[in-house]
């Protein structure tokens, strides 16, 4: 025997011995698996299989698991450890593995990490796109307050008071002046008759009333309207011509009150 095997023989007499404890400690927790295994059997068959429905899951798992680690067992008990010389060639060569290993780990590390700071960039590049855009509409939101703040007048009340009695005395004139148009209208197209018509009294000597202009039939009704807007009826009296009283009921101009027919009044217009 050499000087270098009496060297290693001591180490190799050693790795066989951890290879063995190894074997003896897998064995035992094997035994203690199988334990807990027939300790949930017996629990089941006490407590029945109706009730544990919830379990059923749990179970078939740690069966399967009990199988997995036994089959392991079975394969470690079939295969002869091997003993690897402690030589400098062979840890060279288990150092360069494990730095190979461990330098393609840190590859994939660093490019996992490389995608996910272009990812980020992405994210960065869109949102500060996004808060250019927020910026610009901010911006012009800006302007256009200050644009519409700058044409804002002052509220007055005097101001107000004044333009809505201008409106109302635009309103006025430009009524007189429909007035004055619709009385020129109804004087030529609608005269009075003349003084051979007269109205049929019980009583023919009495003298004839004076007949108003379908104008002033109108001006009556119309400033009744206004006046006494919740009872618009005037009484007709002799100076309505019938005629002209059934025009305006007829076109739907006036309206008879509906309990006396002695009574129209004007329609409103909305």
């Amino acid at each position: 025997m050499s000087m270098n095997q009496q060297d290693l023989d001591p180490v190799n007499t050693a790795d066989v011995d951890d290879v063995a404890d190894a074997e003896k400690e897998l064995i035992e927790e094997c035994e203690e698996i199988w334990k807990d295994m027939e300790e949930c059997q017996n629990k089941l068959s006490l407590v029945g299989t109706e009730t544990l429905t919830n379990s059923n899951a749990q179970l078939s798992l740690l069966i399967m698991q009990a199988k997995c680690l036994a089959a392991e067992l079975n394969q470690w008990q079939k295969e002869t450890p091997k003993i690897i010389p402690l030589n400098e060639d062979v840890l060279l060569t288990l150092g360069k593995e494990e730095f190979q290993k461990l330098r393609h780990d840190l590859e994939m590390v660093l490019s996992t990490i490389q995608s996910k700071n272009e990812k980020l960039k992405e994210d960065l590049e869109r949102e500060q796109q996004w808060l250019d855009e927020q910026e610009q509409i901010l911006e012009s939101l800006n302007t256009v307050y200050n644009e519409l703040k700058n044409q804002v007048v002052p509220f007055s009340e005097s101001r107000i008071f004044n333009e809505l009695k201008t409106k109302m005395v635009n309103i006025k004139e430009y009524k007189e002046t429909l007035l004055f148009t619709l009385g020129g209208f109804l004087e030529d197209h609608f005269p009075l008759p003349d003084g051979k018509v007269k109205k049929k009294k019980k009583n023919l000597q009495e003298p004839t009333a004076q007949l108003i202009t379908l104008h002033e039939m109108l001006e009556i009704l119309i400033n009744k309207l206004f006046d006494v807007p919740h009872d618009p009826y005037v009484k007709i009296s002799d100076s309505f011509w019938p005629p002209y009283i059934e025009l305006l009921l007829r076109n739907g101009i006036a309206l008879r009150h509906p309990e006396d027919p002695n009574r129209i009044g004007k329609k409103w217009l909305w």
